[in-house]
């Protein structure tokens, strides 16, 4: 996957994310989330052998990731 396509994968979840647990960031809050939960989504899913095909599977994958990040962020503070 190029760059510029994970970077907009990221963007997408981190809105996503962000929106699905009410919480309102901006731009590079939503994009730095996203990213981080493409990484802990991809890594986690290809622990229980779920891999992504394509571009919908691999949004779906990093807004799971990007959620599990807000929540444990939110744990934690």
């Amino acid at each position: 996957m190029s760059l510029i396509i994970f970077l907009v994968v990221g963007l997408i979840a981190g809105v996503l994310g962000s929106y699905l647990m009410g919480r309102k960031n901006d731009l590079l809050t939503n994009l730095l989330i996203g990213v981080v939960g493409a990484v802990v989504g991809g890594l986690l899913g290809g622990f229980v052998g779920i891999t992504a095909s394509n571009l919908l599977g691999q949004v779906i994958i990093a807004t799971a990731g990007a959620v599990l990040c807000i929540w444990l962020w939110q744990r934690m503070r």
